[in-house]
């Protein structure tokens, strides 16, 4: 799949021989979702509301920044949020809550690092629904609930779509699995409550469905910490003097490699796939040379890590009409 990735975001005789494909997965898709809207599929509507953070590409567009800064706007807010993930990469398929110390091999990295960075229940399952409902149960008070990823689960009722956008990359070639990345048509985002644009501006206006409600967002950090003791904390200069690698394994990894190079850091790059299981082979660099790697990374390799590797904090920024927005539509 990593290398097909390559191909999505680049012009190849590859999109003409997949096409076909292409139509069949859009075919199946259209009836998916004919299906639950006409009801012979059930769709469950919780109690609380529902925010669903997903978006319409395969990759990474830079969901799980902007759940945690959800999730955190909204506790500063006076609610009570909890977050339910499919627990990509895990091996979880009935409900469980994934920990700041829960195994990423079980539960999938995204969890325990949404439960490393939001104060606030996270649950995984293979069915968000059951995972959403097995939150609720062991936490009454949670009175929002955030999904992240999600927008093609029907099955859970939404009261706020909302689709993350990579600003850089875009939709690739346009087309749908698996000549290109789309997950649904871009049509589909016509049907969102707003866009989140990551990194700029993605697409032409004309290109935007009309009327469509869009916020930008930035993705900022210049500290890292020690993966195996998170207190100790450093800044780029520290790697000034030193021989270093980037690891990256999520599903920009140019981007966490621009990050980098913005902070001023040298170092040789070593981009793996999404979700990646990491062997100690993977990062096997010379004994005294320093690693670097995402906050996602991280949460598999502490197992792995050496007094030497790092992991660089990122925060997602938005405006705050954003959170003004979020909090209007829920409190109706």
């Amino acid at each position: 799949m990593y290398w097909l990735e390559q191909f999505w975001y680049r012009i190849s005789p590859l999109h003409l021989a997949l096409w076909p494909l292409s139509l069949v997965f859009g075919a199946a898709a259209t009836v998916r979702r004919l299906l639950y809207r006409v009801g012979i599929f059930p769709t469950t509507r919780l109690k609380v509301p529902v925010i669903i953070v997903g978006n319409i590409t395969v990759g990474g567009t830079g969901k799980t920044p902007c759940v945690i800064w959800l999730a955190n706007w909204l506790r500063e807010h006076g609610y009570r949020p909890g977050i339910v993930s499919r627990g990509y990469g895990g091996t979880a398929r009935s409900p469980l809550r994934a920990t700041a110390d829960s195994d990423p091999r079980i539960t999938g990295d995204e969890a325990v690092l949404l439960a490393r960075r939001c104060v606030c229940p996270v649950w995984v399952g293979g069915k968000r629904v059951a995972a959403a409902q097995a939150l609720l149960v062991a936490h009454p008070d949670c009175n929002v609930i955030i999904s992240d990823d999600g927008l093609q689960h029907f099955a859970l009722a939404r009261d706020v779509e909302l689709a993350v956008i990579d600003g850089v990359r875009g939709c690739g070639n346009g087309m749908l699995l698996p000549a290109g990345p789309m997950r649904e048509p871009l049509r589909r985002l016509a049907r969102v409550d707003a866009l989140i644009i990551n990194g700029g501006k993605v697409f032409p206006l004309a290109m935007l469905p009309p009327g469509v409600l869009s916020f930008e967002m930035r993705v900022e950090g210049g500290t890292f910490y020690n993966i195996r003791d998170p207190r100790q904390e450093v800044g780029a200069g520290q790697f000034a003097a030193q021989t270093t690698h980037g690891v990256a394994g999520i599903g920009n990894p140019q981007r966490f490699f621009n990050h980098l190079r913005e902070l001023g850091v040298s170092f040789t790059a070593h981009p793996f796939p999404d979700h990646h299981a990491y062997i100690a082979s993977d990062c096997a660099f010379g004994a005294h040379e320093a690693v670097i790697m995402t906050e996602k990374d991280a949460v598999k390799c502490a197992r792995l890590a050496g007094g030497n590797w790092w992991a660089l904090r990122v925060d997602a920024v938005i405006d705050r009409a954003f959170g003004d927005f979020i909090l209007h539509r829920i409190g109706k």
